[in-house]
């Protein structure tokens, strides 16, 4: 049986009558991303307007907007930033010229590099510091990749792929090392990890992988959702790396898969005739805009919502000194 919506602002929908969205668990904000966007909100608590943030704090839209509205300007270089001003550091992290940088131009800085981005980057200077070439697994022109390699001022090369691993020209094979960038593709990554171990095979790695347990949990609950469900709406801004690989995952299992970071980007036509329609949202998507999608659904013809089971995160990082005593108005 199925249920006819007549909308005068799409076409006729035709769903099932017990059509149901499903909500993969965890979805949403991890500690890092919570973590960025308190110290921007609290810092313009302390402070007030406006409040400098160097690159997006975090890849959101949404997110970037409210903190827009709340009186923080994005820059893409310090010197937009007038002299002895408060910035923040994004989320992603930057390298050690910039914190020079900054130092230099007199400004107060509060640091919001999530925390397992900068176990990274402390591993790039343990790993130099004992004479090894890195090798860096991420995406060109990501901004949590330039603050990694910018930890270095030489001695490190990146890779995307498998063929890229192939075309690796090295120094000396038997001092290599790799660290990897926070948000990729955990089956990808583990791809690029065998070949290099099988082209290097004294290559040294993290003592603990590079891949946060967010990017890691969302990833394994699209894996155990995608065999339920018939179509896939991943919410998440187009330059969140953690959100397009769980879009790519989707896609991969054999599901059709959307990424919208706004309700009405959602097109009727992908979830016309689905019994099961999967949500999930990248760690950099709130929950107010997961809900928003939601409620677009239901609007569609959706009647039923349900959570399903997987990992109950409780992570959480401190906040930098001068910030975790103030008070924020909700």
């Amino acid at each position: 049986m199925s249920a006819v919506v007549t909308d005068p602002s799409m076409p006729e929908l035709t769903l099932p009558i017990d059509a149901e969205i499903l909500m993969a668990q965890p979805r949403g904000f991890c500690a890092g991303v919570d973590r960025a966007i308190e110290i921007v909100e609290r810092a313009l608590a302390l402070f007030g307007a406006p409040i400098y943030v160097r690159h997006e704090i975090v890849h959101n839209a949404y997110v970037v907007a409210d903190l827009r509205n709340k009186g923080a300007v994005f820059v893409d270089e310090l010197d937009e930033v007038p002299p002895g001003s408060t910035v923040i550091f994004s989320a992603h992290g930057v390298s050690k010229e910039v914190r020079a940088d900054a130092t230099a131009r007199g400004l107060t800085v509060f640091d919001a590099t999530c925390p397992l981005v900068t176990k990274v980057h402390v591993e790039v200077g343990k790993m130099r510091a004992e004479g090894c070439e890195i090798i860096m697994i991420g995406h060109k022109g990501h901004p949590e990749v330039e603050g990694t390699m910018g930890q270095a001022e030489r001695g490190m090369l990146l890779v995307e792929s498998v063929e890229d691993v192939n075309r690796l020209a090295v120094s000396d094979p038997s001092q290599l090392a790799y660290v990897t960038q926070t948000t990729l593709s955990v089956d990808e990554t583990a791809e690029i990890v065998a070949a290099l171990k099988a082209r290097f095979p004294d290559i040294r790695e993290p003592k603990k992988q590079d891949i946060c347990y967010a990017t890691q949990n969302r990833q394994d609950a699209v894996k155990f959702m995608a065999p339920q469900v018939e179509v896939v709406i991943v919410v998440g801004s187009p330059n969140s790396s953690n959100s397009n690989r769980l879009r790519e995952l989707a896609d991969r299992l054999g599901v059709p898969a959307y990424m919208v970071d706004d309700p009405d980007q959602l097109k009727p036509e992908w979830v016309a005739g689905k019994r099961r329609i999967g949500l999930t949202a990248g760690a950099s998507a709130p929950e107010a805009l997961a809900q928003a999608i939601v409620e677009r659904l239901r609007t569609f013809g959706v009647r039923n919502v349900r959570a399903l089971e997987g990992v109950e995160e409780n992570m959480s990082f401190p906040l930098p000194r001068g910030l975790a005593s103030v008070s924020v108005q909700s």
